[in-house]
């Protein structure tokens, strides 16, 4: 009985460690030319959009090539709309974001098709 409970504990204890490393990793790389001041993200084909998350970074905005920490966001299908620093706003569709690596999406120019100012 004693070593199947510890046995739990530990499995518990792995799986939450586990969990805790994923959400650390959940970061967005900024690879477009623009500074971005307001990103957000949705379910893919909705328009129900979260919060803004430049506002987890320090700064309030993210570089190029800055990685911005996402928070209250799981791995899975979104859309992305974004702002930059000139008025420029940009949604990308049906964005993959994939926990256990240095960062979960990035966008690039090349990903930046219906963009308006």
């Amino acid at each position: 009985m004693r070593k199947s409970a510890f046995a739990l504990v530990c499995l518990l204890a792995a799986v939450g460690s586990t969990a805790v490393l994923a959400a650390e990793r959940m970061r967005f790389w900024n690879l477009t030319s623009a500074m971005i001041a307001e990103l957000y993200l949705a379910p893919a084909g909705m328009t129900r959009w979260g919060p803004n998350q430049c506002a987890n970074d320090p700064d309030g905005s993210v570089a190029m090539d800055e990685r911005l920490e996402l928070k209250g966001i799981a791995a899975g299908q979104y859309d992305v709309k974004f702002i930059d620093v000139n008025g420029r706003t940009c949604v990308v569709k049906d964005v993959t974001l994939k926990s256990g690596k240095a960062y979960v999406f990035s966008l690039a120019e090349a990903d930046l098709k219906d963009c308006t100012k």
